[in-house]
């Protein structure tokens, strides 16, 4: 089975049911699929075909069409520039990819260049299987996809939807919060949608009472990509009681492996919750978090020299460090290279995030390695205010001071008009290395 044979038996058996909302444009099973088809019969057959993703039907219809005529979809981001774009369109023909292949997805290289990874149908349905599972997906949902589709977190939402028969509403971003509160307003009895943590931050800041104002109707929202201030967390949850929150851990290499619902009363910070039905969890002894199952990658296209360097014995070995706790749930503690050493101590950078946005002159921030005489490194705190609010660091040292230890305080502070972010909302760490 591949994702397309489902697309095919509900475009037969309920061939009138919604499957698509985009642009005020309403479209069935049966339309989708017969678009599909004809998509199809114009596409090469067993190559990969690279294209620019956009959120639009047409994105459906070119990414359905390619994998039913056997070829590899690359989606590569909108604005890729033409030059890059032949460079990757270049580097892929001829390519030998192992049988099963389905896509290959470019990673958004904050901590190094942008890598190919090859995913399988098998692993597309197990993802799929693995959300139906663990968020409870059904067929009378209408999911809102907002995020770019070339990148898991969204291009993920796809696959529940379409096994299931259910409806995607397709939005171009967030940039318009009025469009998205009107897709809210779209009569289903249940609507759910994925967000970065930036994406929640910003509501909760600019509409925190008209997102709660649909309290009764989000069945469920997924957070991933990058860590969920708790402060942020407990603010969703006072605002959707009936809501389930769910952080995810997933990657492109790993597919979805494990979710949360921190909307259960313990709102516990850095929870990833139980691996789901397709997946396996392994701590290694340097505490890094490994993963098993169905749902990882095949490998970085045309580099099984780097392949080999995260992917052997079926397991992914990240560089994220974690714990499991007695209730068998992943617990978070930062990544491998993100630590910071100050004078022996180290430091998860995150953690001295997550304790600035909880302040409430704090409106985003970064907490970065500086050069220090004495102490090798030290930290720094580059911190978007409030618009209109004076920035204070004495102010925002004497609140970190009460909630971290000492050595995780950061010794300086400047104040900055915005935090270099990737295209789908995560920290650019890689921007700010080597800054002083």
């Amino acid at each position: 089975m591949q994702l397309e044979d489902y697309l095919r038996q509900h475009a037969e058996e309920t061939p009138d049911r919604t499957a698509v909302i985009c642009d005020g444009e309403t479209i069935s099973y049966a339309a989708l699929y017969q678009r599909v088809q004809a998509r199809a019969a114009t596409l090469p057959q067993g190559q990969v075909v690279v294209f620019r993703s956009s959120q639009t039907v047409d994105f459906l219809v070119t990414y359905f069409a390619i994998h039913l005529a056997g070829s590899v979809a690359a989606p590569l981001e909108r604005d890729t520039p033409e030059p890059l774009f032949q460079e990757i369109t270049a580097s892929l023909t001829g390519s030998e990819l192992p049988p099963g292949s389905a896509d290959i997805l470019y990673t958004t290289g904050t901590t190094g260049r942008s890598k190919g990874v090859i995913i399988s149908h098998r692993t597309i349905l197990a993802d799929a299987e693995n959300l139906i599972a663990g968020q409870g997906f059904s067929r009378d949902l209408v999911f809102i996809i907002n995020g770019p589709l070339n990148h898991i977190g969204s291009l993920s939402k796809l696959f529940p939807v379409v096994m299931l028969g259910a409806t995607l509403y397709l939005l171009n971003g967030m940039r318009d919060l009025n469009a998205f509160f009107d897709a809210l307003d779209y009569p289903a009895p249940k609507m759910a949608t994925f967000f970065v943590p930036a994406t929640i931050r910003m509501l909760l800041q600019f509409a925190p009472e008209r997102l709660a104002s649909y309290a009764d109707k989000l069945d469920f929202i997924e957070s991933g990509a990058a860590p969920l201030a708790h402060a942020d967390m407990l603010r969703l949850c006072e605002l959707l009681p009936h809501t389930r929150l769910y952080n995810t851990y997933a990657s492109t290499e790993t597919g979805i492996i494990a979710t949360y619902n921190f909307n259960d009363g313990q709102c516990l910070q850095g929870c990833l919750g139980r691996p789901m039905p397709h997946s396996r969890l392994v701590i290694t002894s340097e505490g890094l978090i490994a993963c098993q199952g169905d749902t990882l990658m095949t490998g970085y296209v045309n580099d099984p020299e780097l392949t080999a360097t995260i992917l052997h014995d079926d397991t992914i070995f990240t560089a994220d460090m974690g714990h499991i706790d007695e209730e068998g749930r992943l617990r978070l503690e930062g990544r491998q290279g993100d630590v910071i050493n100050v004078g022996g101590y180290k430091v998860a950078p995150t953690e001295v995030e997550d304790a600035a946005l909880s302040l409430p002159q704090v409106n985003d921030c970064i907490c970065i390695a500086v050069d220090h005489p004495l102490t090798g490194q030290a930290l720094k705190l580059l911190v978007v205010t409030p618009e209109g609010q004076p920035f204070d660091k004495r102010q925002i040292a004497r609140a970190l001071k009460a909630q971290l230890e000492t050595y995780k305080v950061p010794l300086l502070y400047e104040q900055v008009e915005k935090i270099q972010r990737t295209y789908n909302g995560k920290i650019n760490r890689k921007y700010y290395q080597n800054r002083s």
